[in-house]
């Protein structure tokens, strides 16, 4: 079986590092032997494409009855995935309201999939990714030990440091992608485990 894996892009923010970063785990994400031969794909998945309010939804997620087209549209995308690559940023000790929107519009889509997570600031992102972790497992998402944490101060180059609104290029030291690397194999392993039980799990809106 093939492991679909969305580098989902949690960021909404105009100028955001964080389409750098998801593109950059994807050209990397290319040379992993699973990838290459097959055995797993990955593409990237944008919040932004999406244009979710803030939950807008009358049922909980958790009937999957869904009102709203937005809603629908989100549910086909996740659902099409198994497992899944959060690229976060840091904001305030946390991750981006955006990301937690986007997370609690679904539930079943989430269920039994695997995460890994790449986060990116000041502190590379470790405590939003923490806070992920513990979503993650409300949600019933397997999450991945190994992760991957880039420094905006060393893992990104700017044209013009200055300026708040360059976002730069991602530009990861190289042993980042060696970590990245052993995350998407965990999270392939991982995904094929899991995949009875998701098929157990499929939403009746997708």
């Amino acid at each position: 079986m093939m492991i679909r894996i969305a580098v989902v892009v949690g960021s909404t923010r105009p100028a955001r590092r964080g389409t750098a970063v998801a593109r950059w785990v994807l050209d990397t994400a290319a040379a992993h032997p699973a990838v290459a031969d097959g055995r797993a794909s990955i593409n990237i998945l944008d919040i932004a494409d999406f244009d979710l309010p803030l939950l807008d939804e009358p049922v909980p997620a958790a009937y999957g009855d869904y009102a709203q087209s937005h809603t629908l549209r989100w549910s086909q995308a996740v659902a099409a995935f198994d497992a899944f690559v959060f690229v976060a940023p840091e904001y305030n000790r946390s991750f981006p309201a955006s990301l937690k929107n986007a997370l609690d519009y679904l539930y079943a889509e989430w269920l039994h999939k695997v995460a890994g997570f790449v986060g990116y600031g000041v502190s590379g992102g470790l405590r939003a990714v923490e806070q992920l972790r513990q979503v993650m497992g409300e949600l019933k998402v397997a999450n991945v030990p190994t992760q991957v944490a880039l420094s905006i101060y060393t893992d990104f180059t700017s044209t013009n440091p200055t300026d708040p609104t360059d976002a730069g290029t991602c530009t990861p030291a190289p042993y980042h992608a060696e970590r990245l690397a052993q995350m998407l194999e965990e999270i392939i392993v991982w995904s094929a485990a899991l995949a009875p039980l998701r098929a157990e799990a499929q939403p009746t809106t997708a």
